[in-house]
């Protein structure tokens, strides 16, 4: 009885340890044909190109990443053959498994009691980084080789190649082929040496321990063993081989390049869903950009920076963007995108002005007009220097950047109409409907001034700037809308080729034009040529005053730089248009022409601000000494301008209620400061008006 219920009892164990192994061989069955995780390779990073296709920034992945897709024309041939010798001899004919792999392995552990070398395929290598598993395990490479049989029959060769190329590890956060040689080389893997195709086959086999920053002997030796293995197969020559092994394997990481750091973040914002945006960025132009914006700005001095735009004309492609100085230099606040901040345009707006007085018959470049003190109701405009020139030609009133001719000007034009014509055309920015644009009396980007340039450069016609390769705008059997017409451009380009040029530069290649904003905070400086417009702005990101901050000595010169990096040789204007009043005398022009007529009628748009207010520097503004070498050769600190518009002449200045001298007839002043803290600043005009405002001086 006893061993009749034991017999039972072994009976029920055998079943249940039956059932057991069935459900374990079953469930095994089914994990080793599991769907491939192939969207564990979907993740990549995000790429911004160049014109041509080549990198101009990477970002990482959301798993913080560095992946950059690469295919097999991605790659040196140099690399591929040591990668199949080294890896997979034979990848290009099984079917993801190779026997004869196999069976080396076995007897080569077999004989030295250890694995020497393993038999993995790269189809392997990919199935087991699609998995994120372990290897060592049998059951393991059971799931493997099942994986690369399903990656056979599923996928191309050079999509599996794609695959190991992508998600190869090599360190750190580091995956795939090109993103290691960026990282470790700074360069694209189709240029990859021997030695650094060899060191890129090697570090996968232990990406923590070959790491160039962490195992050198480790990495150097790995490398080595993939080079003398690919002499003994014949695949390079011996000399070639020790010259390879001979030379020096980097210690570390390089930075990923960051060109156009701006627009990238920019255009990646914009488009979410894109992996690869392609730009309308010349990267040979960009880098060249860059490094002029960055080299003048050091030499301006502290925390200045420089924005540049390079256009093409005709199309209005950007070829280079230059946001800041320099996007990491946080003493000049580099994040910050300078070319999409609205700032005073000083003098830049002037040839608009004398465009529409050209296109409407009240001036021609040879036109005599008046600079002496004029004044419209309470408003008393200035020259920058604060000289009159007497009667002058509207040509020299122009390349001069007189100031006094240029509101006449536009006294008669009207600033309303000035600001219809801009909006008729599409530029978004506000123009306010008085006499203070012309000397920067309105807000606009370093984008909406290139834009207008560019119009000049196309002889008149304005297309919007872009800065993606596709979607660029289409007209249609229509013509783009026109900023001035033929004749207008023509006379302005004339005068502006004749502008006085900074040093050692050639004039007349250029037509150009400078801007100073009121209390030195803004330098301008747009030109053009036959082909490109090239803008550039400069200035304090936190808009404080920069004193000697002048366009023609600060932003032109830059300018002139970014024309020549384009090319030595500029490309002509084109032919003036027909019937157009070419002559350079005044004699010669009829009558009415002769001399400027202002009439100041009533509705001109000429209205100004009546009451008086302290118009620099701000309320509650922050303004940084600057200093100089006293007589002393101690430093002292420069005077600080202050400027006041409307009321009645003459103004009296206060400085925490003590007056400031200064001229009664002129509405600025100047601020001579005992050193840093608040100061309280009062203007009083004649009729007993005042206003008031806090500074502090830092």
């Amino acid at each position: 009885m006893v061993l009749r219920a034991m017999m039972r009892k072994r009976r029920v164990w055998l079943v249940l340890a039956l059932f057991a192994g069935l459900a374990f061989a079953s469930a095994y069955a089914l994990k080793l044909f599991e769907p491939l995780p192939l969207n564990a390779a979907a993740s990549s990073s995000r790429l911004v190109l160049d014109r041509d296709g080549r990198l101009l920034r990477a970002f990482t992945t959301p798993e913080g990443r560095w992946r950059l897709d690469a295919r097999r024309e991605d790659v040196s041939p140099t690399y591929l053959s040591l990668l199949f010798t080294f890896e997979d001899k034979r990848f290009n004919t099984h079917y993801g498994v190779d026997p004869m792999a196999f069976g080396r392995a076995a007897l080569q552990a077999a004989r030295h009691g250890k694995a020497i070398s393993g038999g993995s395929t790269l189809t392997m290598q990919v199935a087991r980084l699609l998995r994120g598993a372990p290897t060592r395990s049998i059951p393991a490479k059971f799931q493997q080789i099942a994986d690369a049989l399903r990656l056979e029959w599923a996928l191309s060769k050079d999509e599996i190649l794609a695959l190991y190329l992508k998600l190869a590890p090599y360190g750190g956060n580091l995956e795939g082929v090109r993103a290691a040689s960026l990282a470790y080389f700074g360069k694209e893997p189709h240029r990859l040496s021997i030695a650094e195709a060899a060191l890129l086959v090697a570090i996968p086999q232990s990406p923590e321990t070959r790491r160039p920053d962490r195992g050198y002997a480790s990495l150097v030796a790995g490398r080595n063993r993939v080079i003398r293995r690919a002499a003994a197969a014949g695949i390079i020559a011996v000399a070639d081989a020790r010259a390879a092994i001979a030379s020096v394997a980097p210690r570390g990481r390089l930075d990923f390049r960051t060109l156009a750091p701006h627009l990238s973040e920019r255009l990646i914002a914009q488009h979410p869903g894109m992996s690869v945006i392609a730009t309308t960025i010349d990267r040979t132009l960009q880098e060249q950009a860059e490094a002029v914006a960055r080299r003048n700005a050091e030499a301006f001095g502290e925390k200045l920076s420089v924005a540049a735009l390079v256009v093409r004309n005709r199309t209005g492609e950007v070829l280079a963007h230059v946001g800041s100085a320099g996007y990491f230099d946080s003493e000049r606040l580099g994040a910050i995108d300078m070319t999409g901040a609205i700032r005073s345009p000083g003098s830049a707006l002037k040839p608009f002005i004398y465009g529409l007085a050209f296109e409407e018959g009240i001036a021609h470049p040879e036109t005599l007009i008046d600079d002496r003190p004029v004044r419209f109701d309470t408003y008393a405009p200035l020259n920058f220097d604060n000289i009159f020139h007497g009667t002058v030609t509207v040509r020299t009133a122009l390349q001069l950047s007189l100031n006094i001719p240029a509101v006449k000007v536009l006294n008669e034009v009207g600033p309303v109409r000035l600001a219809a014509r801009f909006r008729e055309v599409g530029m978004p920015f506000a123009m306010p409907r008085n006499l203070t644009v012309a000397l920067g009396g309105a807000g606009l980007t370093l984008e909406n001034l290139t834009t207008l340039y560019a119009a000049l450069g196309r002889g008149g016609t304005l297309v919007p700037i872009r800065y993606e390769k596709e979607g660029g705008p289409v007209w249609g059997a229509s013509e783009p809308p026109a900023l001035l017409q033929p004749a207008a451009v023509w006379y302005v380009t004339d005068i502006l080729r004749g502008a006085p040029v900074p040093p050692n530069v050639t004039p007349g290649q250029v037509a150009f034009k400078t801007g100073t904003s009121y209390g030195f905070r803004d330098a301008w400086a747009a030109g053009y040529d036959g082909e490109c417009t090239v803008a550039v702005w400069a200035g304090r990101a936190d808009a404080s005053a920069a004193p000697g901050l002048v366009g023609l000595r600060v932003a032109a010169p830059v300018m002139f730089e970014l024309f020549a990096a384009i090319g030595p040789r500029r490309v002509a204007f084109g032919s003036p248009p027909p019937n157009l009043m070419g002559s350079r005398r005044n004699a010669d022009l009829p009558p009415p022409l002769r001399v400027f007529r202002e009439q100041r009628h009533e509705g001109s748009g000429a209205t100004v601000e009546q009451a008086l207010h302290i118009a620099f520097p701000p309320p509650n503004a922050e303004v940084e000494l600057a200093k100089t070498e006293g007589a002393d050769g101690e430093a002292e600190a420069l005077p600080v301008a202050l400027k006041a518009e409307g009321g009645a002449l003459p103004l009296t200045w206060l400085v925490d209620g003590n007056p400031l001298a200064s001229s009664p007839h002129r509405r600025d002043a100047f601020l001579k400061p005992r050193g840093p803290g608040f100061v309280q600043i009062t203007v009083v005009d004649a009729e007993g008006r005042s206003d008031r405002t806090q500074i502090r001086l830092r």
